[in-house]
C-alpha cells in the first residue's frame, strides 16, 4: 500500500485536532518553520499543509499577523 505524502499526513492531523478541540477555531498555528520542527518535515512540506487547509478553509492567512484556524462551519469539505 503507498504511503501518504507527509503533507496529507500532517494536515489530517491538524483537521483532527481541531475537531476534537485540541485546537480550537481562531487560535493562531505556529509558524511554518516551528511546525517543521514539530513533525520533523521541512519547511516547503509545511508549506504544501498551509496552502491544502487554506484551499479547504480550514486555515487564514493575516499577513503580518500570522495564521489562524477558522470554524469547521465555514470548511470547504471533508478533507
Amino acid at each position: 500500500m503507498p504511503q501518504t505524502p507527509d503533507y496529507i499526513r500532517i494536515s489530517d492531523e491538524i483537521v483532527s485536532d481541531v475537531r476534537s478541540g485540541k485546537v480550537r477555531p481562531g487560535e493562531k498555528l505556529p509558524s511554518i518553520a516551528d511546525m517543521g520542527d514539530r513533525f520533523e518535515v521541512s519547511s516547503s512540506t509545511i508549506q504544501m499543509v498551509y496552502v491544502r487547509l487554506e484551499a479547504l478553509r480550514v486555515i487564514r492567512r493575516h499577513q503580518g499577523k500570522g495564521i489562524f484556524v477558522t470554524d469547521p462551519k465555514t470548511w470547504m469539505r471533508e478533507p
